[in-house]
């Protein structure tokens, strides 16, 4: 049927959130490809050294955008950026994200606005701002929503129920976005990661109370590994991933199968 199914070389894909953890995994995932990367975050230095670590490692082009996705404004003029910089935008991974972690009684109201105005609002921006400009015009895209398991589930082991609401809402805003937009070639999908090691979570998922955790609620028993993001993240950019869309795909070594 096919010889290269999940090929993606010379497409453009934007990720969020790439100055550091998953999203500069899954930038690497997707240049490992063959595919052009625009990095978007609001640490500009950081961004300029993971797309050259990317552009020597992979030899494709990359472009460092700086970007605060609760500003609108900015939002569309970086996407207008990436657009006449690459003439396309093929691929959206909107994975910008924080979490506010406290007991729900205690969480203030600024807390749960910032929440939801960057992990929610701003996946809206940033998929109007690429549907709009580049994908509908082209009748065709393939949009990555990053949420999390814990869009899914409720925990016990760290107080966090702005991310919960947010994420859950990715998680259903992914869903309107396939239905409305199907028409356009433009599939929308989610991704629900578990917890993953990071530089900025190993320590904390290496301590004996998060070992204890995984053994405990996970049925792999351990948590997700640098690369096992990658997958997913390609098969769902794929050109003939054509039939897949409105997914929510967890990849929490089965946290969320219990």
């Amino acid at each position: 049927m096919f010889q290269r199914i999940f090929d993606i070389s010379e497409n453009v894909a934007i990720v969020t959130g790439c100055s550091g953890g998953l999203g500069v995994q899954m930038a690497n995932a997707l240049a490992n490809e063959g595919c052009k990367i625009v990095a978007i975050a609001r640490r500009l230095d950081k961004l300029q050294e993971v797309c050259k670590k990317i552009s020597d490692k992979y030899e494709v082009e990359t472009l460092p955008l700086q970007c605060d996705i609760t500003n609108t404004e900015r939002v569309e003029e970086t996407v207008k950026e990436a657009l006449d910089h690459f003439g396309r935008i093929d691929i959206l991974v909107n994975n910008a994200g924080t979490g506010a972690v406290a007991a729900a009684e205690n969480i203030t109201d600024a807390q749960f606005q910032n929440e939801f105005d960057i992990d929610l609002f701003g996946t809206f921006k940033l998929a109007r701002a690429v549907a709009n400009q580049a994908m509908i015009p082209a009748r065709y895209g393939r949009i990555i929503n990053i949420a999390s398991m814990y869009g899914l589930v409720g925990n016990k082991i760290a107080g966090s129920a702005p991310y919960h609401a947010a994420k859950g809402g990715v998680v259903n805003l992914t869903r309107a976005l396939a239905a409305e937009w199907g028409k356009y070639d433009i599939t929308v999908n989610a991704i629900c990661p578990g917890y993953f090691y990071t530089p900025l979570t190993e320590e904390t998922l290496n301590s004996e109370f998060f070992q204890e955790n995984a053994r405990t609620m996970i049925p792999l028993e351990r948590y997700g590994r640098e690369g096992e993001l990658d997958t997913t993240v390609v098969y769902l950019s794929s050109r003939n991933s054509t039939y897949t869309t409105g997914a929510i795909i967890p990849v929490d070594g089965g946290y969320t199968c219990m």
